[in-house]
């Protein structure tokens, strides 16, 4: 079964640039961040770039399995 568009929830923080605007973080994702001039500016560039993390480590991750070896792709719930 192909594994289509998923919804996550993350956590933001959102903070103010010193030199004006926004800086906007994943907690669950340190090494990226969006910037804008409003939260919501901020907001949509952090949302792109988390869609752009999650396609890139997906297909590297396909890239690495051998696909004649796997048995099952399926989504996998986690939460506390």
């Amino acid at each position: 079964m192909p594994i289509t568009a998923m919804r996550n929830t993350f956590t933001a923080v959102y903070l103010r640039a010193p030199e004006g605007g926004y800086i906007a973080r994943v907690e669950e994702f340190p090494e990226i961040h969006g910037e804008g001039d409003t939260i919501e500016q901020a907001e949509r560039y952090l949302k792109d770039a988390v869609e752009l993390l999650l396609d890139s480590n997906r297909a590297l991750t396909r890239a690495a399995c051998d696909e004649a070896r796997v048995e099952r792709r399926a989504p996998l719930v986690v939460g506390r």
